[in-house]
């Protein structure tokens, strides 16, 4: 089982850079990228809340669960 981290499908998508986001969401680019890759352990609601508001999108357009 893991959880799929698609964000860089939806920055793709908003055709926004990696650094753009982490600016708008007041991130640092390492942290942004390490939940890119999907390394992070953890995220907590109010990063992916601003990543959401920031990129117009849901919870589910970032996250995946699969088997």
């Amino acid at each position: 089982m893991a959880i799929i981290v698609n964000l860089d499908v939806m920055l793709a998508k908003r055709k926004m850079s990696l650094s753009e986001l982490a600016e708008k969401v007041d991130i640092t680019l390492s942290n942004l990228s390490i939940l890119k890759t999907g390394k992070a352990k953890a995220m907590r609601f109010s990063t992916l809340e601003k990543i959401c508001e920031v990129l117009e999108c849901q919870p589910g357009d970032i996250l995946e669960f699969r088997e």
